[in-house]
């Protein structure tokens, strides 16, 4: 009898969990699930088109601060976006020699508070089209209005297109892009 109501237990508590998540809302990423009650690396484990970004953050040692409290706002490349970079560059940057490096690539991809895509077109308009953030790497990424979209420079001029935004998170939001932005 003991066992039964622990079984019955587990199963309220799971059930319950699902109707909490069932609450929320979420934005599917990579065929995911994004429930804003889970942190960025909770939820960027699920998506099958953040293998390569997920594999990269745990290469450089960041699951713990993209963990944190943050907020961050995370401009999220997606495979197709590592898949454009050379041949071979993704295989170096994940070689343990070049961790920092590695670190500098994906810090650039992240800026310091939560910025919906509503803050960044704001932001973009009333700095007269062109809006510069600072990323946690140190570095600049300019962020323009393109259409209806908001697209990133980088500061060797590359650029990518937010093509998913406003995935909201405990610790910040993710808007997913569809190129590596790449420091100086």
């Amino acid at each position: 009898m003991t066992s039964l109501k622990v079984w019955l237990g587990a199963l309220a508590f799971l059930t319950l969990g699902h109707v909490a998540n069932a609450q929320e809302k979420t934005v599917t990423v990579g065929g995911a699930p994004m429930y804003p009650s889970k942190n960025i690396v909770e939820n960027a484990v699920n998506s099958k088109d953040h293998t390569t970004l997920v594999a990269a953050v745990k290469a450089a040692g960041l699951v713990e601060t993209l963990s944190g409290p943050g907020p961050f706002t995370v401009f999220a490349p997606t495979n197709k976006a590592f898949d454009k970079l050379p041949k071979g560059t993704v295989e170096t940057l994940l070689k343990p020699e070049n961790k920092a490096m590695l670190t500098g690539v994906l810090t650039y991809h992240v800026v310091a508070g939560k910025m919906s895509a509503m803050d960044l077109m704001n932001k973009i308009k009333a700095d007269g089209g062109k809006a510069t953030l600072k990323t946690v790497a140190g570095g600049t990424l300019t962020a323009m209005q393109k259409g209806k979209k908001i697209e990133l420079m980088d500061e060797k001029g590359g650029t990518a297109t937010v093509t998913i935004a406003d995935v909201n998170q405990s610790n910040g939001v993710i808007h997913v892009v569809d190129s590596v932005l790449l420091p100086k």
